[in-house]
C-alpha cells in the first residue's frame, strides 16, 4: 500500500469559541440541571466550559462543607490558558455554608484574580439589581440545610417573609422534581407572603423554561439559583445583553457597588 506524501497546509487562527466571553462553571458531580439550563442562554460569542466536583448524593451540612477542600482541584480542571472572564461554583447550599470567601479562595488557587461567584452571592446581587428587599424562599432541602439559606439573606439585610421546602435530601431526586411542582411551590409561597420577589434555591431545581410565564402569573420577579448564577457570570464577564424569555432579572444590570465587589 502506497501512502501519499503529506502536504503541509497553511492556516490562520482566530479567537475560537467564546471570543466575546469565556465562562467557567464548576458543576456538582450529581447535578443534572445546571448545564441544560445554562445552554438556554444562547448569546453569540459567549461560551461556557464545565468542570465537575465530586459530591455526596445525600445533601447534609457535612457533605456540603466537605466540598471546600475539593474546589481547587475542580477549578484547576478549567484550563488557565482559556483566560476565563469569570468562573462560578454551582452549589447554593454549599456556598452558603462554606462562605463566599472560601469559594473564592478555592477558585483563585487555580485562577488568581479571576472574577468569581456562586448562586447565593449572585442571588444577593440579583435582588439588589431588582430592588427587592422582601423575599420568599423555596428550597428542596431538609430543614437543617434550608435554615442557613434564610439566615444568610436575613444577615445580608433582606427580609425573608415566607419559607417553603420540598424537604428532599437526595440530589438525584431533586433533579426529578417536576417543573409543575416547582411552579406550584412558588405559587403557594408567593401567595402566602408579603414579598416583592421569590428565590428558588438549588442548581438541581428546574425552573428557567417556565419562569417567564410564572412571573406574569404571580406578578413579582422570580429568581432561581441557576438564573442568578448565569446572570451574574454574564455581567461579571462584561456581557450586558438583555436576554428575553427568562424573567425580569435578565433585563437588569449590576449595580455599581456589585460590579466593583466581585472578584
Amino acid at each position: 500500500m502506497t501512502i501519499p506524501d503529506l502536504v503541509p497546509l497553511p492556516f490562520e487562527t482566530d479567537e475560537g469559541f467564546g471570543a466575546r466571553a469565556r465562562i467557567g462553571l464548576i458543576v456538582l458531580e450529581s447535578d443534572q440541571t445546571i448545564e441544560a439550563e445554562a445552554r438556554m442562554i444562547d448569546l453569540d460569542g459567549v461560551d461556557i466550559y464545565h468542570s465537575r466536583i465530586p459530591n455526596a448524593l445525600e445533601v447534609t451540612p457535612e457533605t456540603l462543607t466537605d466540598m471546600e477542600k475539593r474546589l481547587p482541584e475542580a477549578a484547576a480542571l478549567l484550563p488557565i490558558e482559556f483566560e476565563f472572564d469569570a468562573i462560578g461554583y454551582g452549589c447554593t447550599s454549599a456556598a452558603t455554608l462554606i462562605g463566599a470567601e472560601g469559594v473564592a479562595a478555592g477558585i483563585h488557587a487555580a485562577h488568581p484574580g479571576i472574577a468569581c461567584t456562586n448562586p447565593i452571592s449572585a442571588a444577593l446581587e440579583a435582588f439588589q439589581a431588582l430592588g427587592a428587599t422582601r423575599i420568599a424562599v423555596v428550597t428542596p432541602y431538609t430543614a437543617d440545610v434550608t435554615a442557613p439559606i434564610a439566615e444568610h439573606f436575613a444577615t445580608a439585610g433582606l427580609q425573608v417573609t415566607a419559607l417553603g421546602s420540598f424537604l428532599e435530601s437526595s440530589d438525584l431526586v431533586v433533579a426529578r422534581i417536576s417543573e409543575r411542582s416547582v411552579a406550584d411551590g412558588v405559587r403557594t409561597i408567593a401567595g402566602s407572603a408579603d414579598c416583592d420577589a421569590v428565590f428558588v434555591s438549588c442548581t438541581s431545581v428546574r425552573l428557567m423554561a417556565a419562569v417567564d410565564a410564572l412571573e406574569r402569573e404571580v406578578g413579582i420577579p422570580i429568581v432561581s439559583s441557576n438564573m442568578a448564577l448565569m446572570w451574574h457570570l454574564l455581567r461579571l464577564s462584561g456581557v450586558t445583553d438583555e436576554v428575553p424569555g427568562f424573567g425580569r432579572l435578565f433585563g437588569c444590570q449590576l449595580t455599581r457597588s456589585a460590579a466593583n465587589s466581585s472578584s
